[in-house]
């Protein structure tokens, strides 16, 4: 177990810094909430948190939380990096703002990211409010992938001890490269598996709209082959009928291209990362 810690959380007002205090509150770490926005205050207030000043936030912090969007982590690291106490660990909660070099360095400040998985869908449930937190941090349990590419190993348990607070419940936290955290989000998250679930929602929007098919039940058979085709190939619980396999080999020719899997290049991640944080290009 880690020590009572210092943490600051920058951008406590915004959604997921809402979040991540909510779980640090309940802790016995000593936790600062700095937030600069008004509406964002008030939030912080009306959940029972004391709004602090960045500078005083950050002085004696142990680990400083940048919970504010990929695209202001520029300008807000160049503000808090230079405050925080030799030693500390700058922990973000999205990779793609580290993997294109605009984070704010210093040699004697530790750096780390850490983005949760969400509560897996083959995760074992047992009570209504597990089943209600889809996104994680409430009651379902969740895992935590994180990178910290230079550090002690102390530095590294100090980190995950926060990780594990900040997004609880969690089941494990895997460690891996800032650039490797990158391919998982946004590529294979964002780029594809939100973007399939945003083309089955267009698919059922299709089906009861141009189709005329009524909408409780194309939901309900959507639904639950969803789960079927997820257990079917992600698991491997039972084999698809020739029909279905058929029917799958006219999808894929249809609407996939066939270099699709050129989103696993590194060029193409720049490309993607670039885009997300309205650059021109990433700086390696």
């Amino acid at each position: 177990m880690t020590a009572e810690l210092t943490i600051a959380v920058i951008g406590a007002g915004g959604k997921m810094g809402m979040r991540i205090s909510d779980n640090l509150q309940r802790t016995e770490h000593a936790v600062f909430y700095s937030e600069n926005s008004p509406a964002g205050q008030e939030r912080v207030r009306d959940a029972g948190r004391e709004v602090t000043d960045t500078e005083k936030a950050v002085a004696d912090a142990d680990v400083v939380v940048l919970a504010v969007p990929d695209i202001a982590l520029g300008p807000v690291s160049a503000e808090v990096v230079p405050q925080v106490k030799p030693g500390a660990i700058v922990l973000t909660l999205d990779p793609a703002a580290a993997y294109a070099n605009l984070l704010a360095k210093r040699d004697d400040v530790e750096f780390a990211v850490a983005h949760p998985c969400h509560p897996s869908v083959f995760l074992e449930r047992t009570t209504p409010e597990e089943y209600a937190d889809t996104f994680g941090g409430i009651a379902a349990a969740q895992d935590v992938v994180a990178a910290m590419e230079s550090g002690s190993a102390a530095a590294a348990r100090t980190a995950e001890a926060v990780i594990r607070s900040m997004y609880a419940p969690v089941l494990d936290v895997h460690w891996v490269t800032v650039k490797q955290l990158a391919y998982l989000e946004p590529t294979l998250v964002e780029t594809v598996a939100c973007m399939i679930g945003s083309l089955l929602t267009e698919a059922l929007k299709e089906t009861v709209e141009t189709v005329g098919v009524p909408e409780p039940a194309a939901r309900a058979m959507l639904l639950g082959h969803t789960q079927v085709a997820l257990a079917n190939t992600l698991k491997g619980d039972n084999p698809f009928s020739d029909a279905c396999l058929i029917a799958m080999d006219y999808g894929r020719e249809t609407i996939i291209k066939d270099d699709w899997k050129k989103i696993f290049s590194d060029d193409q991640l720049d490309t993607v990362i670039a885009r997300m944080l309205h650059l021109d290009e990433i700086k390696h």
